[in-house]
């Protein structure tokens, strides 16, 4: 099943039980491919000759136009006419008369929700009963999610379809005497994607199939430009979280880092109750946070969901979960947001508390191992040898690190020539993502905050020392949904604005809008490290003034970062051929034309102020 475009109408492919579809073989069938357009439209008479044969066409073009048409007419359909017409097509009025069933009727990566109701009121769901429901696409493929428990009787799934046409499902409850849970059959008809954030015109995030970086499921590239609010999920009122959503998507965010568990939400109520060797889960505690969700989705946000953390860094002093009841907890958010656009963020910084790999690897075998599922990223903390103890799990789709934990010099070395600095250059290849610093976090050892600069030079440092698939920023203030209040000066009374508010606008996360816009810009993920690039590193002098550069394979792209020097001297290798040179200002993103003193072997290129700057190599058409 393919898709039809018409510049920048994108329509699913005819869902093959269509009534023009009877009797022929699947290679026969109405197929909506690739159509070429002339500037305004297309004409009838190319539709025509592309699916000879298939009435459905003349009878939608006719219902558009008003009139019957020749299949030679040279009548043109204009951008306007184009949508109707392939509506027709693909609406579910032109499915099977099974359709007329009342079936339920999803677009295409939308959530499709079933609920059930159990005949047995379980003293504890989450222990007691295991819902597992397989569907079946238009075409007999199998997929396979977990329901999940929603409080007193009832219980959900939840499925994201990728392909128009009818689906079915059927349930298998481990309790096979319940009859309300167990052997439950249904069915849906699945229509053209519809809808205007990424997610609904581009499908669900996932790896792209060079295994670098990231993509929707149709191959529209996505950064990964993630913010992290670990608590504000569960703190944020929601006119408060909506604000925070809109905010972040004005910056050009498209991802928001988020914990579960542990921690309390706004009704002082936790994922999970009783004892930790026999969790139970509270329903109404996810109630609220899928709205959360909800919100995020809304403006193109993908939630990248921590489902229990248990990061040094974050640790509150609770008891650690058994590892299967850990698990459960896992499976259990995992089967709840499973359909959303969302990705997994799990956590192991080192072996204290049965926190170490050992741990880890067996909770992921456990709930990601034998189904599919949304990109699952491995944050490693600062300990670079746990690499080699995940490298070979299959379910890991993606690796983040530290990309920079002080500012002495010490700690920018280990930044620049250290493992993590390396990790692109192992198999099998993951996309790999840098975590700044937080902005106005407090380095471990030094004791001196992060400025704005700091944390830009992080960020441009680490996209360009490994194949770039995004960066993870955060600031302090908004990482625990701080809502205390400064008082202003020289006033007896705390007023003003909360913490996480005034976080939302600090310079580097206003910043970083702009290496959004010229990722976006470019064939981001074709780049590789090039440090020969470099004729003179003045990063041996001083690490604080180390120049990164990055390349296409192609050669027709080459980036280099100045951090702070005036002059850049790079190789004349270094330049594409017939170059079209610029610098761009990483903090306004303004763009400004390059000069260079040319040499025998070199090329010399200043600076147009002080400050950071990147300078952008684009081969001449």
């Amino acid at each position: 099943m393919r898709n039809l475009t018409f510049n920048s109408y994108r329509v699913n492919s005819l869902n093959p039980f269509h009534p023009c579809n009877a009797g022929r073989t699947p290679e026969g069938r109405l197929d909506l491919i690739n159509t070429p357009l002339q500037r305004g439209g297309v004409r009838v008479a190319e539709l025509f000759n592309r699916f000879n044969g298939f009435p459905c066409v003349c009878l939608a073009v006719r219902n558009v136009l008003g009139r019957a048409l020749q299949c030679n007419a040279p009548t043109l359909l204009t951008l306007p006419c184009i949508p109707l017409v392939l509506c027709l097509l693909t609406a579910p009025s032109s499915l099977p008369a099974a359709a007329s069933k009342q079936m339920p009727v999803i677009s295409k990566w939308g959530r499709f929700e079933q609920s059930f109701r159990s005949r047995v009121a379980y003293s504890n769901p989450l222990q007691d009963a295991t819902l597992t429901v397989l569907f079946t696409s238009p075409i007999g493929e199998i997929h396979q999610v977990y329901g999940f428990w929603d409080g007193g009787k009832t219980w959900r799934v939840r499925f994201s379809p990728n392909l128009p046409g009818q689906w079915t499902f059927k349930t298998t409850c481990s309790d096979t005497a319940n009859s309300g849970l167990h052997n439950q059959t249904g069915e849906f008809i699945c229509t053209a994607g519809t809808g205007r954030t990424r997610f609904q015109q581009h499908g669900p995030v996932r790896v792209a199939l060079d295994h670098r970086h990231f993509e929707h499921a149709d191959g529209t590239p996505f950064f990964w430009l993630a913010d992290t609010a670990w608590a504000g999920a569960r703190l944020a009122q929601p006119q408060d979280w909506r604000l925070y959503a809109d905010v972040r998507a004005s910056q050009n965010f498209t991802v928001a880092q988020w914990a579960v568990a542990p921690g309390p939400d706004t009704s002082q109520q936790q994922a999970f109750t009783g004892f930790t060797d026999r969790i139970g889960i509270n329903p109404d505690f996810f109630q609220r946070l899928d709205a959360k969700l909800d919100t995020l989705s809304r403006v193109g946000i993908l939630s990248a969901i921590v489902p229990l953390s248990e990061m040094v860094s974050q640790d509150d002093g609770a008891a650690t979960l058994p590892d299967d009841q850990a698990a459960l907890l896992v499976r259990y958010v995992v089967a709840r947001y499973g359909a959303e656009p969302v990705a997994w963020l799990l956590a192991v910084e080192g072996d204290s508390r049965a926190k170490g790999a050992g741990r880890w690897k067996r909770i992921g075998q456990d709930v990601f191992a034998y189904q599919e599922h949304a990109p699952v990223v491995l944050y490693l903390g600062e300990t670079a040898k746990l690499l080699e103890e995940f490298r070979d799990q299959t379910w890991v789709d993606a690796f983040g690190y530290p990309s920079l934990t002080d500012v002495t010099d010490d700690a920018l070395k280990l930044t620049l020539t250290g493992p993590f600095a390396n990790e692109w250059k192992q198999e099998p290849a993951r996309p790999i993502i840098p975590f700044a610093p937080y902005e106005n976090g407090i380095g471990a050892q030094s004791r001196k905050r992060f400025s704005a600069d700091d944390v830009r030079h992080a960020i441009y440092w680490s996209c360009l020392l490994t194949v770039p698939a995004g960066v993870s920023y955060g600031g302090y203030g908004l990482l625990n949904w701080d809502s205390t209040i400064e008082p202003k000066a020289g006033e007896p009374l705390p007023e003003g604005l909360p913490l996480w508010h005034m976080a939302l606008f600090m310079p580097a996360a206003k910043q970083v809008k702009q290496l959004a816009t010229f990722a976006n810009s470019i064939e981001f993920w074709r780049l590789r490290p090039e440090p020969k690039f470099v004729a003179n590193q003045p990063g041996n002098l001083s690490p604080r003034r180390f120049i990164a550069a990055a390349g296409a394979q192609a050669k027709d792209l080459s980036v280099v970062y100045v951090p702070e020097d005036r002059t850049l001297e790079i190789l004349l290798d270094a330049l594409p051929p017939s170059p079209n040179v610029t610098w761009l200002n990483p903090r306004s993103g303004e763009n400004s034309p390059a000069v260079a003193v040319v040499a025998a072997r070199t090329c010399q290129f200043p600076t147009p102020d002080p400050g950071d700057w990147l300078l952008v190599m684009k081969a001449g058409k």
